[in-house]
């Protein structure tokens, strides 16, 4: 299963979607940008974006909610370390209220995996942030067998991008 991306207008890449009605795609927005989230097992349906091997998954996507993702640069030999221990994770954010859907993304170029995770709304987002079970599954994080064990892990700092997914008649 492969997840393509591309960005554009919000108004294009809505009639890009109009277009296919029969695949899997999810338009979200931010005050910079709009991106096309297609999630197949096909080829893509654009003719430029970025492609990403689905790793893990969990929930169901859906056309309303408030996507996150978390850019996490891996160094080649670092990506079984990584890939194993998102293998190995608690899955708490599962049981989480306002949790929808969550996806482990390696890119097919370059070095950025993506750590996608949606919810129903911002605050429901927000208060996973500040759980417990935040906590609990981020401490790891920490525990990567010291400072240099990370820096072959990672090849630069994470950062992290948000989107609406407004509702279809919006």
């Amino acid at each position: 299963m492969f997840v393509y991306m591309t960005n554009g207008t919000y108004e294009y890449l809505t009639s890009f979607k109009k277009k296919h009605t029969e695949a899997r795609m999810y338009v979200m927005q931010n005050p910079e940008t709009a991106l096309l989230f297609h999630e197949t097992e096909g080829p893509s349906l654009f003719k430029a974006g970025r492609k990403y091997e689905i790793l893990e998954t969990a929930g169901t996507l859906e056309q309303t909610g408030f996507a996150v993702m978390n850019h996490i640069p891996v160094t080649e030999e670092g990506r079984p370390v990584f890939e194993y221990r998102f293998k190995g994770r608690a899955k708490m954010i599962e049981k989480q209220p306002g949790f929808k859907a969550f996806r482990l993304l390696r890119p097919a170029a370059g070095d950025t995996y993506i750590v996608f995770t949606l919810w129903k709304n911002e605050s429901a987002f927000l208060q996973w942030k500040e759980s417990a079970s935040f906590a609990q599954a981020h401490e790891k994080k920490e525990s990567l067998g010291g400072p240099s064990s990370a820096q072959k892990i990672f090849s630069g700092p994470s950062h992290i991008s948000q989107y609406l997914l407004p509702a279809e008649d919006e």
